[in-house]
């Protein structure tokens, strides 16, 4: 008997899998009503067969463009730093919930929760979104996918914000809490939190770093007067300790990597150091030429707390154009004085307004006008003013211009009202590290903090787990 038109007849053959229509089974007489019911059922059951094979590949070739995608990204990508974008966002913060002067890093799995804020000049509600990126030791971008190291969505609305109040500046100020209700990491390591405009990840408005540690390891520093008679004035040597009965370490050349960093300054991180010593759980670093940073010295500091009054080191006060300005008095070059010791913040600041009730809100953008004489110019490089008030970057808006009249290196920044911290550092053309020694000093009793982290990966590991930190003080220590 023909098949209707289109198909072609089973013809009985063991073990065929072509699919007959249920219509054309129907006027087969060849066959019975079982057999056309066995034959339906064998039907129904490739078809199903057919679309899972189908959605099988489907997603295989969706994992692979997004592996792929991945992979071109992580291949020579950049360093992720503490960087702002654009002109209009200041007051970039990132802190232990509750303790504004502490490093940006909390521990796995425990109840701590960081403070990410920041304020928009623009004044107005912007269509801001934040994704979460986890990184290398280096601050370049892991080979982890987002659902490794998160629970929640890679892409978040930024949509905590408030307006500010009775100021004459109007700015929005965006505040997040990581971890958060929709947010969850699993990991230990460092991270970005990268914010961008309009769901477009390309128009990035800024990055800050922090980092999640797992307690593994046990860390022993001590700060010291460096045994090489060339730092012996000048340096503070880092020794540490390491022990780690709880994690085995094969190999600590390969598999640890420590890193030293100074009051939150990222341009002179002591990396890549090797161990001294090793035992059977304990690893020593001591190097006498390579763990020794330059002291420097107590860091300037000012005070915009309140606008009714001048405080120390502040020559005048002015309200002009339609907010305040600042003019501190000019700074004296420390280089070759002696040291003399006054307590500070080691180059942070504190947002404060001793008028307001909330100073992420109430507190004031005034202009501060900084001033440093100097006879010569330089030109071999630039002066900039640095510290927690610029992210320690080297950006245009701390860059410091001569002014050939006064003799003067001079600088205008827009701060929000409070206590700050700053130091004058040289940064030589083609250079990476500032040196501050010209215009600071540099004294071996300065006090200063160090933050100290170690970081482990195992052969064939995709990503460094931070697996201790350890923050010491160069006056304040215990062996």
């Amino acid at each position: 008997m023909e098949s209707p038109s289109g198909y072609k007849k089973n013809g009985n053959r063991k073990g065929s899998h072509e699919l007959i229509p249920s219509s054309a089974l129907l006027f087969n007489s060849q066959l019975n009503p079982v057999e056309i019911v066995n034959l339906i059922s064998k039907q129904q059951y490739m078809q199903k067969v057919q679309f899972l094979s189908y959605l099988f590949f489907t997603c295989l070739l969706i994992a692979y463009s997004f592996f792929a995608t991945a992979a071109a990204e992580n291949v020579g990508s950049q360093q992720y730093h503490n960087k702002v974008y654009v002109d209009n966002i200041k007051t970039v913060q990132l802190h232990v919930k509750g303790l504004e002067l502490s490093y940006p890093v909390i521990e796995l799995g425990s109840r701590e929760e960081l403070i990410f804020s920041f304020d928009d000049l623009d004044g107005d509600v912007k269509n801001y979104q934040y994704t979460i990126i986890h990184c290398n030791a280096d601050w370049t971008r892991s080979s982890l996918f987002p659902s490794d190291y998160m629970d929640g969505f890679y892409e978040n609305p930024l949509d905590n914000y408030q307006l500010s109040f009775n100021t004459f500046v109007s700015y929005t100020h965006y505040s997040l809490t990581i971890p958060g209700y929709d947010l969850g990491l699993k990991l230990p390591g460092n991270y970005i939190v990268k914010v961008f405009e309009d769901f477009d990840q390309d128009n990035v408005v800024l990055t800050k770093r922090f980092m999640i540690a797992e307690s593994r390891v046990q860390i022993q520093a001590h700060v010291h007067r460096p045994r090489l008679t060339r730092f012996h004035q000048t340096g503070q040597q880092i020794s540490i300790n390491i022990h780690h009965p709880e994690l085995q370490v094969a190999n600590p050349h390969s598999e640890l990597l420590v890193t030293v960093m100074k009051n939150g300054r990222h341009d002179n991180i002591l990396k890549d150091i090797k161990p001294t010593y090793i035992r059977s759980s304990e690893i020593v670093y001591e190097h006498d030429n390579q763990m020794v940073f330059n002291a420097g010295n107590e860091y300037r500091n000012f005070d915009t707390k309140s606008l009714r009054y001048q405080t120390e080191f502040i020559r005048n006060v002015e309200f002009s154009e339609g907010f305040y300005h600042i003019e501190l008095q000019p700074a004296r070059s420390r280089g070759y004085a002696r040291y003399f010791s006054h307590h500070d913040i080691n180059g942070r600041f504190l947002i404060r307004n001793e008028e307001g009730r909330d100073p992420s809100t109430d507190a004031d953008y005034v202009m501060v006008y900084f001033t440093l004489p100097w006879d010569v110019p330089y030109d071999n490089g630039d002066v900039y003013v640095l510290g927690a008030l610029s992210d320690w970057n080297f950006y245009n808006r701390n860059r410091m211009t001569y002014n050939y009249e006064s003799k003067a290196y001079e600088l205008s920044m827009l701060l929000k009202q409070g206590y700050y911290n700053y130091q004058f550092v040289f940064l030589e053309d083609s250079a990476s590290e500032a040196d501050a020694t010209p215009f600071e000093g540099s004294f071996f009793e300065t006090e200063n903090d160090y933050f100290i982290m170690v970081y482990h990966r195992l052969p064939g590991s995709r990503f460094d787990r931070l697996v201790g930190t350890q923050q010491i003080n160069s006056r304040r220590q215990t062996r």
